[in-house]
């Protein structure tokens, strides 16, 4: 502790960039996205090429090795490590240049790799390597690894792309790599050809000769008659040479038009060996992936068929890309089921995120099991692929091991999760013996360990196997050259650590910890539920994609610690108690999940169906409630004002004292007085509350009894009952138009959300029980249950059985409840709404997006003439969280991202719906706008009002 302490000064004194040494800070970079678990030091994120040099002079003094890392994605352990991580995602992130003559881009290593396309974008430029990570994955990393992605049929790998490279060695030494190597400092040159001159013959022969050959070291590329491309050798050395400060890179034009030729064949073998077929017709992409990765609702997009290639073709024009594409399938014809051509880019994207996805679908068998990588992306020379395919099943059914097969087919590149047990004793046996066995089946086909995402920790034990152990001595004397003190990355590519050592799951508790919810995807299991985050980082996203939700405090703040992947980190570090100790009432923990919005969004947008909203709810039961051993921390009084909601809204009608609250709210000093006592921001407005709740209008309606027509329960949410009766009245009028007869509950019910969402988990079930006695007979008839305010659909969905896991009621009432699109989609599908014909802005409700979807929702809409998208995203009021003290501004920038731009971009006439409560509310409170339910804005055309108009 004491020379980690020390190293933290020396480093705060010679660095201008950040220097962090705390439990959190390392917390969140122990693994990437592998097997694998290092713990660093601490993490320094440079600003330039001083500090880099700077710290690479400090850790030389203490002896302490230093690590690149970009955006941890890493899948064989290369982006863990002990001593310092350098993080180069903050600062170090600039596209310093680009050329559209000579097609080459200036890059710093920490450039997301999305942000370097869109820059060439309008230039007809892009850089072709892409991986499936390419929304959050960095230059530096890729050139780490040597990237490659599902286009390199077309462009090549990395390695293919890199102009010339600036680099830092341990020893301080700048070097700029070319081809000549003029750049590099004399005594490393000379060294370096010495040995390439004493080894020509086993450079010469002793590499396989295979497109995606990934494994070691590219010492041929200094070959003579190569040109001595030392910026090819050193892409994918992982961080084990230098360090990476500047990069000049290759661009490509892109196609003008493309179009994705989906082709189906009987199996994953028939379709391997079917895509070197393919390559004579000079396709952008063939991708392969079989029916076990694919849902049933991605399925129906696809064409007849147990497996299936993704082949892209590009034209300088669309006629000329379809008549390409048409040529391919004709050619394909013989071995593929089917055929479907996607012309439209919203289809290709749609269909690309299939495929994009799979790193994390992967992770779960269809029967829920985990499943790990570790041979995540060998490859074979492509026209053997399909016989490697079927001697890897043959050898995954010997040693009892099931995995999902699927990668670039066009290249020979194999990407696998296998369901290891990684836990348990016998189970990392089998991993290590199935590996060695799998490496010499690679190697018989003529294959490489690596055909993408490098050798790390994951595979580099093995190389003697492809490589023989003479040229892996070739491979420790040239990484003795550039770094002879060993102080980067040690432990990986080069005198490797074992492949079954540092696994990250190694520390985890290995019995269930007690906990609330059920948890019925894992087995109970919460621990299985962090383990659930894989490190692929798609909430790292910076900008959301269409719909999509996650994660909207890591756009807001842009801080690791504030992505899901962070905080599920911090929550795995916190069951392995070694960096993170607090246990439950963890700080580390607690800070992280503080800026959770609780959305959901992850629950769908996440991969691995990782779902925070409800391990924030966990956490926050147990760190306020505590245990015998370690008393529970006090609530903060949102929690009491905003929590229990419910309570005293139902108070404030039951004494009916609206008026004089309102009075009350508009008094600038009582207003503040109430929003400092309960907790609440400053900045915002309190909602003024209806002088009638909608259970109060509804008892007063006359001859409800006595209608006819089908009956549905209408819900009386808390939202829509006390602070939005207007939708609970719409619905009715809407229902009754559509034929159905709403039914509503005799006694106040509530799904408990705001119990939910602060914690307070014990009152929760107490509220969801009593709910459950009280929906019992409507239950017991078989009505379906339409919920007007998403998130309450959605906790009744989610939440209530999952917190009430042993009654069967909350399962009943999980399957009766419908949405307000749904209900009448379902309950009255001949009934034709009114024609509105205006185009709408807006947002579907994260928890909607993220729980139920809704494709009942545009079908309505559709069906009632409004056009046009709503905004994903989140609103950034999510329920309590934008009340809460210390959340404003991040509340603010969460509607920045797509909501308040959509609105104020919409055109006059535009109707602003906003089914959600909180999305209205933030609406009105930061924009001024008045947005309205979907029940209202049909209500209201049925009685004649057009609807709502956006500012114009």
């Amino acid at each position: 502790m004491a020379d980690a302490r020390n190293l933290e000064r020396a480093l705060r004194a010679a660095v201008g960039g950040d220097v962090e040494f705390g439990a959190q800070d390392r917390a969140l970079v122990t693994m990437d996205a592998s097997n694998y678990r290092r713990v660093p030091l601490g993490v320094v994120a440079p600003r330039d090429e001083d500090d880099v040099a700077a710290v690479l002079a400090v850790c030389r003094d203490h002896g302490v090795p230093v690590v690149p890392r970009g955006a941890g994605t890493s899948i064989a352990g290369q982006a863990t490590g002990l001593g310092v991580v350098l993080d180069f995602t903050r600062h170090m992130r600039a596209v310093e240049e680009l050329d559209p003559a000579s097609r080459t881009a200036v890059v710093r290593p920490g450039v997301v790799l999305d942000d370097l396309r869109n820059a060439a974008a309008p230039h007809g430029l892009t850089f072709g390597p892409d991986p499936s990570t390419h929304s959050r994955c960095t230059l530096g990393g890729m050139i780490g690894n040597n990237s490659c992605g599902s286009h390199s049929v077309a462009w090549g790998t990395t390695a293919d792309n890199v102009r010339e490279l600036d680099v830092l060695t341990y020893g301080g030494e700048r070097a700029r790599l070319a081809r000549g190597g003029e750049g590099v400092p004399g005594p490393l040159r000379s060294a370096v050809r010495a040995l390439v001159r004493d080894e020509l013959a086993r450079l010469r022969t002793g590499f396989p000769q295979l497109p995606r050959r990934i494994s070691g070291y590219a010492l041929d590329e200094l070959l003579p008659e190569k040109g001595e491309d030392w910026a090819r050798a050193f892409t994918g050395s992982e961080g084990t040479l230098g360090v990476l400060t500047r990069a000049t890179v290759r661009l490509v034009p892109a196609p003008a038009a493309r179009v994705l030729a989906v082709l189906g064949y009987a199996d994953e073998s028939v379709a391997a060996q079917a895509a070197a077929g393919l390559l004579p017709h000079s396709p952008l992409t063939v991708e392969g992936m079989a029916d076990d990765l694919v849902g049933d609702a991605d399925r129906a997009a696809l064409p007849r068929g147990g497996a299936w290639l993704f082949v892209e073709v590009g034209g300088e024009n669309a006629a000329q890309a379809k008549a390409a594409a048409q040529r391919l399938c004709r050619a394909a014809a013989e071995e593929s089921t089917d055929h479907t051509l996607v012309t439209d880019p919203a289809g290709q994207r749609a269909l690309w995120r299939v495929r994009e996805d799979a790193s994390g679908t992967a992770t779960r068998m269809p029967d829920g099991t985990e499943a790990w990588p570790g041979w995540e992306d060998c490859a074979v020379p492509p026209d053997r692929l399909g016989a490697y395919l079927r001697d890897f099943r043959k050898l995954l059914r010997e040693f009892g091991l099931r995995g999902l097969p699927y990668g670039h087919f066009g290249d020979g590149c194999i990407h696998v999760r296998i369901d290891f047990d990684l836990l348990d004793a016998a189970g990392i046996a089998t991993f290590r013996d199935f590996s060695t066995a799998l490496a010499d089946i690679v190697v018989a086909h003529g294959g490489s360990l690596s055909g993408e995402h490098g050798d790390g920790q994951a595979r580099a034990e093995l190389l003697p196997r492809m490589y023989g152990q003479e040229m892996v001595a070739l491979f420790g004397r040239f990484k003795d050259l550039w770094d002879p003190a060993g102080g980067l990355n040690p432990g990986v590519l080069v005198r490797p650590e074992p492949l079954d050592a540092n696994l990250r799951f190694a520390p985890l508790p290995r019995e269930p910890v007690d906990v609330a919810f059920g948890y019925p995807h894992d087995g109970g299991d919460f621990s299985a539920a962090v383990r659930r985050c894989v490190g692929v980082a798609k909430c790292r996203t910076e900008t959301v994609a269409g719909a999509g939700v996650m994660c909207p405090s890591f756009r807001a703040t842009g801080q690791e610690k504030h992505s899901t992947r962070g905080r599920a980190r911090l929550l795995h570090e916190m069951l392995a108690g070694e960096v993170v100790t607090g246990g439950w009432q963890s700080e580390e923990v607690h800070d992280a999940l503080d800026l959770c919005l609780s959305c959901k969004g992850c629950r769908s947008d996440c991969p691995v169906g990782v779902d925070m909203a409800t391990y924030k709810a966990e956490f926050l039961h147990h760190y306020h409630e505590g245990d015998a051993a370690h008393p529970g921390r006090r609530r903060p009084m949102a929690h009491y004002s905003m929590g229990r909601l419910p309570r005293w809204l139902r108070l404030a009608a039951a004494t009916r004292t609206a008026p004089l609250l309102n009075a009350g709210a508009a008094v600038p000093p009582l207003a503040a007085l109430a929003k400092r006592l309960g907790g609440l921001a400053a900045e915002r407005d309190i909602p003024a509350l209806p002088r009638t709740p909608f259970t109060r209008w509804w008892r007063a309606q006359p001859g409800r009894a006595r209608e006819a027509g089908k009956p549905v329960v209408l819900w009386p949410d808390t939202f829509t009952n006390y602070l939005s009766p207007e939708a609970g009245s719409a619905a009715v009028r809407v229902f009754r138009d559509a034929g159905l007869r709403p039914v509503v509950p005799p006694k106040q019910v509530c799904c408990g959300l705001t119990y939910v969402s602060t914690g307070q988990l014990d009152r929760a079930r107490a509220v969801m029980r009593r709910t459950l006695d009280r929906i019992e007979p409507a239950l017991d008839a078989g009505l379906p249950v339409a919920v007007l305010e998403p998130p309450c659909a959605a906790a009744l969905r989610t939440d209530v059985p999952e917190l009430l896991d042993g009654d069967p009621r909350a399962k009943r009432l999980a399957r009766a409840v419908r949405t307000f699109a749904q209900s009448l989609q379902e309950l009255a599908p001949d009934w034709q709404p009114p024609r509105i014909d205006r185009p709408v802005a807006g947002q579907t409700h994260c928890h909607q997006h993220a729980v139920i979807g809704d494709a009942a929702d545009r079908e309505l809409r559709q069906r009632a003439g409004l056009t046009g998208e709503l905004s994903g995203g989140c609103c950034g009021l999510a329920g309590n969280f934008g009340f809460e003290k210390g959340h404003y501004e991040v509340s603010v920038a969460c509607a920045e991202d797509q909501l308040l731009p959509a609105v104020r971009q919409a055109a006059p006439g535009t109707v602003l719906l906003a089914d959600g409560y909180s999305c209205r509310t933030q609406l009105a409170q930061l924009g001024g706008y008045r947005s309205r339910h979907l029940a209202e804005v049909l209500a209201r055309a049925l009685d004649g009002a057009p609807g709502t108009e956006a500012a114009g």
